[in-house]
């Protein structure tokens, strides 16, 4: 059903671009060389724009069509037509495709909103200057290209937020308590904001194909639909702006509580050196216990052999008791370092996320602030650009590329590390799968539509979930009650504590020592490192 849609987008477009250059060709007399590359480049973009998207779509189509029919017939057979696990397979294969889909996309909405887009402003900018109707229409041809690309990624994205978020409510009001339901709640939040916010920004990119395409069609109202693109534009930047600045307040108040737990090695400074004296005395006694037997061993008496025997018995059990407060010494040190390590990967986290948000956040605000420009110049001065839009577009646009660009980045370098180096991150006690090639390693790293399942953020959750669990977790039961303290306060500071997931203290904790329960922990403790 999806194929016709796109196949006619593609047609209009092409449509568009073919009048707008007819009129180029019609107005060539008299024209520069330096005007031609103009109109070239104009056109090059809305092609290539043009045809990365047929070819996202292709490849989106392509890839789920097949499976998914082989998958349907498959399971039918297995489930004797059971109505309601078909409908709900159904919408989860739906769901994966626009995913896939909006995924596919991304990468060239990326390049719309970091090139094309600000590129437009500048030429439109200087089409307005130079009076030059020739490229005014092939920068309103692009526009309408590249808002139409940013609004069939956003409609994809809306409409996988939605499904998402309707999928986590049933699942929280599935699970009433406990870790899942916390996990869902949460992310029915998020994704019912993200679809909320999409469908806004989906009308603001609408209002902007309106506005170029009444530039091409050189109509009488083109001034208003200018007007009203540039509010439009205003509106869902500062709504994104305000969003950033909320998860810039979210991380910060976590970041807080989680410094305020104190440096592991200071706070544990009291019970290690409690742990270290125990280790000296039992030395100690075992060293006065070898003393007694050499003394028995050099009594002539009749009871020597009786006193002899009840030595080594105690020297054995003072020797036990040193072993066991070593090793448990030991274990203390151990589980410090590894409590201090994850509390300054939980604080590197909520900084990296403040960064992320001020910088995207600043640019949705300078490009809001680009859209009241566009709007007061629109209803000022016609449609008249002026140099002040442009270049706040260009710098909006340039703050929410660059931080795309790092997000993209840091998520390849983690996918390659994840199957080259697959014994970084790997759970103790479980062997390591076989590393890939870098040829293959580079590929998998090149697959944006994957995400990490085996990465730092993963083994930092597992770290944190054996220091809080209680001791029927399997490598948790030598833990001291000083330590695994620390470590739920730890899940406190993320959000994670009794209150977040409506049970009562002595219930949480049930379900912390409860090992049918310790992988919804683990990825409830890596949702929430990654989340304000």
């Amino acid at each position: 059903m999806s194929t016709p849609i796109h196949r006619t987008s593609t047609r209009q477009s092409a449509a568009v671009l073919t009048s707008a250059q007819q009129r180029r060709e019609g107005s060539r007399t008299g024209s520069t060389s330096a005007r031609s590359t103009e109109h070239a480049l104009l056109a090059m973009q809305s092609r290539a724009g043009n045809r990365a998207t047929t070819a996202a779509v292709q490849r989106a189509r392509d890839t789920a069509r097949d499976p998914a029919r082989d998958t349907e017939r498959d399971r039918a057979a297995e489930n004797g037509g059971a109505s309601a696990g078909a409908k709900k397979n159904y919408r989860d294969r739906i769901a994966a495709l626009l995913d896939r889909f909006k995924k596919n996309l991304e990468p060239i909405d990326t390049f719309i909103k970091g090139f094309q887009t600000p590129t437009n402003a500048a030429f439109t900018q200087q089409a307005a200057v130079s009076a030059n109707e020739g490229l005014k229409h092939s920068t309103a041809a692009s526009g309408t290209s590249a808002a139409s690309g940013n609004l069939l990624t956003e409609a994809a994205g809306t409409v996988v937020s939605g499904m998402d978020a309707y999928k986590n409510m049933k699942d929280a009001k599935k699970h009433e308590t406990g870790a899942n339901h916390h996990t869902a709640k949460k992310k029915a939040k998020t994704k019912g904001a993200d679809a909320v916010v999409g469908a806004a920004n989906s009308g603001s990119y609408s209002a902007a194909i309106a506005k170029e395409v009444t530039k091409v069609q050189k109509a009488a109202d083109a001034a208003v639909a200018s007007e009203a693109s540039g509010i439009a534009s205003a509106s869902i930047g500062a709504i994104k702006g305000m969003r950033s600045a909320f998860r810039v307040g979210g991380a910060a108040r976590k970041y807080k509580e989680v410094k305020n737990l104190g440096d592991p090695h200071l706070v544990h400074a009291g019970s290690l050196a409690r742990l270290n004296e125990s280790r000296e005395q039992a030395g100690w006694a075992a060293a006065e216990a070898y003393v007694a037997l050499d003394a028995y061993w050099a009594h002539d008496g009749q009871e020597r052999l009786e006193l002899v025997s009840e030595a080594i018995d105690a020297a054995w059990e003072a020797m036990g008791e040193a072993r066991d407060t070593a090793e448990s010494l030991q274990r203390a040190e151990k589980d410090v370092e590894k409590l201090s390590t994850v509390q300054a990967y939980a604080k590197k986290k909520q900084l990296t996320k403040m960064g992320k948000e001020t910088v995207s956040g600043g640019g949705e605000s300078t490009k809001a602030a680009a859209g009241i420009v566009t709007a007061v110049a629109a209803g000022t001065v016609g449609l008249a650009s002026n140099p002040v839009g442009w270049g706040l577009a260009g710098a909006g646009a340039g703050l929410v590329l660059g931080v795309t660009m790092y997000k993209a980045l840091r998520a390849a370098t983690k996918r390659y590390e994840e199957v080259h180096h697959p014994e970084r991150w790997a759970p103790k006690g479980e062997t390591p799968e076989e590393a890939a090639s870098r040829k293959e390693s580079l590929k998998h790293a090149l697959k944006f539509w994957k995400k990490v399942s085996k990465g730092e953020r993963q083994a930092m959750a597992r770290e944190i979930y054996a220091l809080a669990a209680g001791p029927d977790i399997s490598g948790s039961g030598s833990t001291t009650a000083e330590m695994r303290e620390s470590a739920r306060s730890l899940l406190i500071a993320l959000k994670s504590g009794p209150a977040k997931h409506k049970l009562e203290p002595e219930s949480w904790v049930e379900t912390l020592n409860d090992p049918a329960k310790t992988g919804d922990w683990i990825q409830e403790i890596a949702e929430q490192l990654a989340s304000g």
